[in-house]
């Protein structure tokens, strides 16, 4: 091999490498986190990112009718706009997690920039609902230097995914197959009830794919938890 093909082998695999690091869901190289549990109860996490929006209305009616909980990554600065919403998320028995305050892309951003938007949405989602959340995921999973120190500080645990339905470009049969033919054991499930900061988002698919998944997970005898209630054992 000449020098020139060695030399841009070296430099993809690198590439591949600082990929994995950022948006591995599986990597901890700039912070701790948890993508799934190992298998032994059967139980499952659904995760909803980037809201409150108004649909979250429409999806937690869903979640009721079937008693399920979830765990919902909220955005600070949707939060502040739709406080009453954020507020019944909790108060139907779901959880809240950190999302940043503006849905940044974190990659080559500065550590002080990381540190002020999570500690703006953690302040945000307390002040807010009374609640300080103790979990945290990166928008669009992204993950940089600053993050180990920042989750430290807010005492967050950072949350990725073992499925993500891809439910902002797939139609909501195509969502609710994806996740329905790989789900397993000990899952933590990625959907959406928003689209970044969008005031008022079309999630539709998300809606109508969660209508038709959840009857399907339960009936294949999966119990449903909160993110925290699924890590638990791991404590």
């Amino acid at each position: 091999m000449s020098s020139g093909a060695t030399a841009t082998l070296a430099a993809g695999t690198a590439i591949s490498a600082m990929a994995w690091a950022v948006r591995g869901r599986s990597s901890s190289v700039f912070a701790p986190s948890v993508w799934r549990i190992p298998a032994g109860r059967h139980s499952i996490a659904l995760t909803f990112d980037d809201g409150p929006s108004p649909a979250t209305l429409p999806l937690l009616k869903l979640l009721q009718q079937h008693r399920v909980p979830a765990t919902f990554f909220q955005i600070g600065q949707n939060v502040a706009r739709f406080p009453e919403i954020s507020r019944q998320v909790i108060a139907e028995g779901h959880e809240v997690g950190n999302h940043s305050q503006t849905h940044p892309n974190f990659a080559l951003r500065p550590p002080s920039f990381i540190a002020a938007e999570f500690s703006r949405a953690q302040h945000t989602i307390a002040e807010v609902t009374g609640h300080t959340p103790t979990l945290v995921r990166a928008p669009f999973g992204v993950r940089w230097f600053g993050f180990r120190a920042m989750q430290r500080r807010l005492g967050l645990m950072g949350v990725m995914w073992s499925i993500i339905g891809l439910d902002w470009k797939l139609p909501a049969a195509a969502i609710a197959a994806r996740v329905a033919s790989r789900v397993r054991d000990g899952d933590i499930i990625c959907l959406h009830d928003g689209r970044g900061t969008l005031k008022d988002p079309d999630v539709g698919p998300t809606l109508e794919a969660v209508a038709r998944l959840l009857p399907i997970l339960i009936g294949k005898g999966y119990h449903f938890e909160t993110v925290t209630q699924l890590l638990c054992p791991l404590k």
